[in-house]
């Protein structure tokens, strides 16, 4: 059976709904364990391994989300599905942040999706199949349903990029993230996103989206849910192109193009190699820089421009490897002369609405 022997914990307070996904999943051959709610989810969890989570978002006594960032806590690899009716897309955002491989809402129509959906998540289960060989495409037809009511919505798409964008300064345990992005109207065409891939390995972007309009905050939510993916993948020991730039802007490309949001990206997409402070750096597009900053100033590293992500004709990311010396930090900044002096200036607001300053900005990693 396709999903033989696959342990499954089912979250979901709705038990009709409940008992028809549980029974459908035992035809198919997995090993499903029942919670009504967020508590006696995690009870069960504490207590028994299982291969993958299905929760609903919500649910008494403890949501979903409060339960699956537990979960995430006590095991970082950990495949997840949201299965819900909470159209709410703040909820969708946040699912993906915590973790989620995939968002499914309800009623379902076709109970194979969630079947096809639990295979994806699992990785490498079932690779020889044929029509699985790609285990890294996204099962996401409901989410893009969800998503693309951005595209029409600015209020949303406003909602949803506030979501997505870190405070001002993020703290890893050997690494600090600083930024400032600016935008004129609600929505940023700029997006960064910063994350710790394990102990070692530090990974830090700088989108910008074109066109410059609801899209851009569409497009957010799909560069780190792919982010997410291949981080989940490497977390699993499946991938690791996720620490790999050049690797990593290929498949972005692919991931784009098939989007069918008719987008382009530029994009610094870097990693750090902490035990021995090795970075690995990859461009695509021209509108923005990867600079070096020590006591000196800025100093831009030669990466020629390549063509923007997004792009059916794409060749190949620019990339260039560097081992930093002492004191040395990372910066990724857009071209405007004023945005590199407020960088040198040590400004770092966050996401700020100014009529005063040019869209763009700057994100800095300090070790």
């Amino acid at each position: 059976m396709a999903l033989k022997d696959v342990s499954v914990l089912l979250v979901e307070d709705d038990p009709v709904f409940r008992r028809v996904v549980a029974s459908f999943l035992d035809s198919r051959g997995a090993l499903v364990t029942e919670a009504d709610d967020g508590v006696q989810g995690l009870d069960c969890f504490k207590r028994q391994n299982f291969d993958v989570v299905l929760a609903d978002l919500s649910m008494p006594n403890l949501g979903g989300l409060d339960m699956l960032r537990e979960m995430y806590r006590l095991d970082p690899a950990m495949p997840s599905i949201v299965i819900s009716g909470n159209n709410v897309m703040a909820d969708v955002v946040e699912a993906l942040r915590i973790g989620a491989s995939d968002y499914l809402v309800k009623p379902v129509a076709d109970l194979y999706i969630i079947e096809q959906s639990i295979r994806q998540s699992l990785g490498s289960m079932g690779a020889q199949s044929s029509e699985l060989q790609d285990m890294d495409e996204l099962s996401r037809v409901e989410l893009e349903e969800n998503l693309r009511l951005l595209e029409q919505n600015t209020e949303a798409a406003k909602h949803i990029q506030k979501e997505l964008f870190p405070a001002s300064q993020v703290l890893y345990p050997k690494v600090r993230i600083d930024y400032s992005l600016y935008k004129n109207d609600g929505i940023s065409a700029f997006f960064i996103d910063s994350t710790m891939a394990d102990s070692d390995h530090l990974i830090l972007y700088m989108a910008h989206f074109h066109p410059e309009d609801n899209r851009a905050a569409f497009a957010s939510v799909l560069l780190r849910s792919f982010v997410n993916h291949k981080l989940k993948a490497y977390r699993n020991g499946v991938s690791t192109t996720v620490v790999e730039p050049f690797n990593m802007l290929s498949y972005l490309n692919e991931r784009i193009v098939k989007s069918g949001l008719e987008i382009t990206v530029d994009i610094v997409y870097l990693t750090v190699e902490l035990k021995h402070y090795r970075a690995s750096v990859s461009q695509a597009g021209h509108g923005l820089r990867c600079y070096l900053r020590n006591d000196k100033g800025l100093t831009p590293l030669a990466l020629p421009d390549a063509l923007q992500l997004g792009l059916l004709d794409w060749g190949k990311p620019s990339s260039q490897f560097r081992s930093l010396l002492p004191g040395e930090k990372l910066c990724i900044a857009t071209s405007d002369p004023a945005h590199k002096q407020m960088l040198l200036g040590d400004r770092f607001d966050g996401l700020v609405c100014s009529d005063g300053v040019l869209a763009g900005g700057y994100v800095q990693a300090s070790f």
